[in-house]
Formats: C-alpha cells, sequence, structure tokens
C-alpha cells in the first residue's frame, strides 16, 4: 500500500467569473519513506494541493488516503514557505508546540526537543524570540518544530523560497541530514528544478493551469548526498536539463494564461 494515495482528485474555486478549476482528476501514489518533490508553474495548484494533504483545504472531487502506522502520532506537520513560528514563543516553546499540544510527558518533551535543536544548531539559541533571529534561523525552528513532532507525513511548501543562496544550501544540507535519520514520507514544494533534484527521490512535474500530472522522474542519485559534491555531477545537470525540458512549456502556457486575464 502507498503511503499517500490520490484518485482522480479534483478542486474547484467559486469565483465571480465562475468555477476555476485548480486540480482537475490527479491520481498519484507516494511510497512510505519517500522524499516526494513537486514543481510547476506558478498557480498549477502545488499549494493547494499540499494544503488538501494538510487538510487545510476539502477536495471538491476524487479521493486522497493517508496509511496511518499508529494513532498515536499525528497525521501531517506542515513547513511553510513565510515565517509560521509564534513571535510570542522561545525557540525552544516553538519546538515544543506540538508535543505539548499533544500532552506527550515532559521528560520527552525535553529530550525530543533538545535532540532536534542541536541537530538544527539551534540549542544555544533556545531562549531566543523570532524577532532576534534570521529568516534562516527561523526556518530551522520550523523544521525542528515538524520533526519533533513525529508525524505521519512532512509537509513542506516551499520552505526556503525567501532565503538567499548561501543559507537554502545550508539549510537543504541540514534537512537531507535529519532526514536520512528518519526516513519520514515528505512531500515538498519547490520552484526550482536544481532544489528538486537535490533533495527528491521522486519528481512530479505538474502542467499549468488546471494541474495535472505531466511527468513522473525517479532521482538515480545514491543517498546520503552531499549538496554541494553531487552538484557537481555530470548525471546531475542531464537529469535538470531533462526536467526543465518538461517544465518549459507548462511555464510558457502559464505565461500565456496569466496575458490573457
Amino acid at each position: 500500500m502507498p503511503k499517500i494515495a490520490l484518485r482522480d482528485l479534483r478542486k474547484e474555486f467559486a469565483t465571480q467569473d465562475g468555477v476555476f478549476v485548480a486540480i482537475d482528476g490527479l491520481t498519484l501514489d507516494i511510497a512510505a519513506g519517500q522524499f516526494f518533490v513537486i514543481v510547476g508553474p506558478s498557480g498549477c495548484g502545488k499549494t493547494t494541493l499540499i494544503r488538501i494533504l494538510a487538510g487545510l483545504e476539502p477536495a471538491s472531487g476524487g479521493t486522497f488516503d493517508v496509511q496511518m502506522e499508529t494513532a498515536d502520532r499525528p497525521g501531517n506537520s506542515m513547513v511553510f514557505q513565510g515565517d509560521s513560528i509564534f513571535p510570542w514563543m522561545t525557540v525552544w516553546d516553538n519546538a515544543a508546540y506540538g508535543l505539548k499540544m499533544r500532552g506527550i510527558a515532559a521528560a520527552k518533551i525535553r529530550a525530543t526537543v533538545g535532540y532536534y535543536l542541536d541537530r538544527t544548531g539551534l540549542t544555544r539559541f533556545a531562549d531566543r524570540y523570532p524577532h532576534q533571529l534570521s529568516g534562516g534561523m527561523k526556518q530551522r525552528v520550523s523544521i525542528a518544530r515538524a520533526f519533533a513532532n513525529d508525524p505521519e507525513v512532512l509537509l513542506m511548501d516551499e520552505p526556503f523560497s525567501a532565503l538567499d543562496e548561501q543559507n537554502k544550501t545550508l539549510l537543504q544540507q541540514e534537512l537531507l541530514r535529519i532526514w536520512e535519520e528518519t526516513r519520514k514520507t515528505v512531500v515538498f514544494i519547490t520552484h526550482s528544478v536544481d532544489e528538486a533534484v537535490t533533495l527528491g527521490d521522486r519528481i512530479m512535474v505538474m502542467s499549468a493551469h488546471p494541474g495535472r500530472l505531466k511527468s513522473l522522474i525517479d532521482v538515480p542519485f545514491p543517498r546520503p548526498r552531499n549538496v554541494l559534491e553531487l552538484r557537481h555531477e555530470p548525471a546531475y545537470g542531464e537529469l535538470v536539463y531533462r526536467i526543465w525540458g518538461d517544465l518549459r512549456d507548462e511555464v510558457d502556457r502559464a505565461k500565456e494564461q496569466e496575458m490573457a486575464r
């Protein structure tokens, strides 16, 4: 059984101009423990899809199912594109929030939060507040909170898109390092083909609006991966070029749709 199964998934929105179809007839299986990456042009329904998986949006048609291993863990945790940590809480309290809401024992919270703050390089910033942190450090807090909550599925909606290239590369490497230890099922959205190939086991290219599955690409590079070393491999550049070939027409079509509005 796949960890996540989508069958003929459809999402519509009512607008002044009529019904807007964001996602149309999407059928997809995501395996347990897979780092699954979604790329596509702006407006293709990537974020809408991940919000449906998170339970933040209802589907208009079709079905999706997540195979739960145990009732003791949350179904998912989500890392958003922008700041999503609580500004009135310290780094420690932000990372512990999900565990506290679930009523986990204090000793278990201390051990779990301490572990993930250490893995994300935040231990010495545990008593800081978000306004005292850089953008990259805030995203580290979001990642620590998500992993600490031990969800069945980790959902990530362009979490590094607002960061500079140096911080983005560092956080990609840290995310891979932490993920290697847990092998959680991850659904990761990005506009960057480089990021998709760097992180993913499998990549879905979505069509321009309405969002459909255009292609599925398996990433052949072994793990663990070193972000910088991987990008020196000729096969890496070849795969990026191949995916851009799938994506280019959809980006052009999305631009034409935008100009026609």
